[in-house]
């Protein structure tokens, strides 16, 4: 069986997440759902940040322990995640003793390698990024995404050669045109190589994070530690068990993160001799009513405000279906309430309650026929074949719409064979069996196209029409077939509204300050 490993950037502890960090862990889980109905090995790895100096500051401001405070952050994480039903296979955190081996095996290599030396360090730093920033790179002496004029920071560090490693990046870009995705993003980065690398600092003065290798007077600096998670996740140095899962088939991050995934992390692995990932994924943002998420704006969005109001399912495909992977884009309370309505109650959800309705007014809940005639069939491998292709390229948003083409033609298909008349006549009972059969297998196969963007009410569809094995199992069928057929001798379950509608748009703004 093929395998598939896929990992998201793991968060800071310092708040809880917003929308923003929501999107890019809904937008991997749903290529982990994908994956997993495509029969692959997969495993889906998320967690937390916890060395970072704002973690400490927060902890410090609570009157609170750090360890404390992130064994308290890491269940309010874990909590939105279950309610956003992220279905991750492991959860890392950075003050585990695994990761902490982890980075001191990895560190070991690269002394050994003799790419680390001890020097002094002068530069811009970021305490909102903690990130060191060259002078070109800040905007009118300024953080070009905290706004925020960053500290001069003097310091006796130990420096990692990154210098060196770029004529191998370079090479390695040219042999592997797809390793970063957008092209955009990859153009970007191959100029910051081009324009040439400086060395490193991999240890800060501190007391909190892991003691750097002989010299417990440092840490290791938070950067350089957090992206050791992604093999610490799967048991390294260890090469038995989990390990078969490396190298990651997709990192999926913020495009502002990607000079780290795709500079650093690359030449950290090369010194070291560890194989490097397959393709880093870097995804826009999401934005509030055109705007940031910013705290000092006062427009963080909780996922959870939508999610306990109108479904965790209803959040995820707002964001999966209107902000694309490659580009940002946008929340708005009226877009939302527009797509819910229009898509998930009046599209989605009206063919499901007033399909499963009238097989029950009209059989008894049983259906006397469960095939797809040739012009439906040939629309739903279609339909299958095109979602595949997009969710192959992580394009969610042309999956969604090929799901949707199937769920247009079935509400076409009421429309035109009006099985309310036919149901007035005797003589044609065979085309009203025929037309309910078409229906109940449109939904089949809307629901599991639609399990990896909408998990919940899937399940529920497909649960609905009593289909076997658990959807969670169900594979897609060959190319060119459909999945088996419906069961014929067990009534559907009860019909139930999938999406009720939103009558009107809330009295209160979702954004509330973190």
């Amino acid at each position: 069986m093929n395998k598939f490993y896929i990992t998201t950037a793991i968060d800071y502890v310092n708040s809880a997440p917003h929308i923003g960090t929501a999107y890019e862990k809904i937008a991997a889980d749903a290529i982990a759902r994908y994956k997993r109905l495509a029969g692959f090995d997969t495993r889906f790895l998320m967690g937390n940040d916890e060395h970072s100096i704002n973690v400490e500051k927060a902890a410090r401001e609570k009157g609170m322990d750090p360890l404390a405070y992130c064994d308290q952050m890491a269940e309010v994480f874990q909590g939105v995640w279950k309610r956003l039903d992220i279905s991750y296979d492991d959860f890392i955190r950075t003050t585990e003793p695994r990761h902490h081996r982890a980075v001191q095996e990895l560190l070991r290599r690269i002394v050994a390698r003799g790419d680390i030396f001890r020097g002094k360090y002068e530069g811009y730093y970021c305490v909102g990024c903690e990130r060191f920033y060259p002078e070109k790179d800040l905007v009118d002496g300024k953080c070009p995404d905290h706004k925020t004029e960053p500290q001069w920071v003097s310091e006796e560090n130990w420096f990692f050669k990154l210098s060196a490693y770029g004529p191998r990046l370079l090479a390695f870009y040219k042999e592997h045109p797809d390793f970063l995705i957008p092209a955009i993003r990859r153009n970007e980065i191959v100029n910051v190589i081009e324009g040439g690398l400086e060395d490193i600092s991999v240890s800060r003065a501190s007391t909190w994070g892991i003691p750097f290798p002989d010299d417990p007077a440092q840490r290791v600096y938070v950067w350089f530690d957090a992206l050791i998670n992604y093999i610490s996740g799967v048991d390294f140095p260890s090469e038995d068990g989990r390990w078969r899962y490396w190298p990651a088939d997709l990192h999926v991050i913020g495009k502002d993160i990607t000079r780290f995934h795709c500079i650093i992390w690359p030449a950290m692995l090369m010194s070291a001799g560890v194989p490097l990932p397959k393709a880093v994924l870097g995804h826009g943002w999401v934005h509030f009513q055109g705007e940031k998420l910013s705290k000092s704006l006062g427009n963080i969005v909780n996922p959870l405000d939508i999610a306990e109001k109108w479904g965790s399912d209803s959040l995820r495909y707002y964001l999966l279906k209107e902000v694309p992977l490659s580009r940002d884009g946008d929340f708005t309370w009226q877009l939302f309430i527009e797509r819910y309505n229009s898509d998930l109650a009046n599209d989605w959800g009206n063919l499901f309650t007033r399909t499963v309705s009238m097989v029950h007014r009209y059989r008894a809940g049983l259906l006397a026929s469960r095939e797809a005639g040739a012009e439906l069939k040939a629309l739903i491998v279609a339909a299958l074949r095109d979602y595949r292709e997009g969710m192959d390229r992580y394009a969610i948003e042309d999956g969604i719409e090929a799901a949707w083409t199937i769920i247009r033609r079935a509400n076409q298909m009421v429309e035109e064979g009006a099985p309310w008349k036919l149901a007035k006549d005797p003589a044609k009972a065979a085309e009203l069996d025929a037309l309910l059969g078409e229906l109940v297998v449109a939904l089949q196969h809307t629901a599991l196209l639609l399990f990896p963007v909408m998990p919940a009410k899937a399940r529920l569809v497909w649960e609905t029409l009593r289909l076997t094995p658990a959807i969670e199992e169900a594979r897609f069928p060959a190319e060119g077939s459909l999945l088996p057929p419906p069961p014929g001798d067990t009534p559907l379950g009860e019909s139930k509204p999938l999406f009720p509608r939103i009558d009107k748009a809330p009295t209160e703004s979702p954004a509330r300050t973190a």
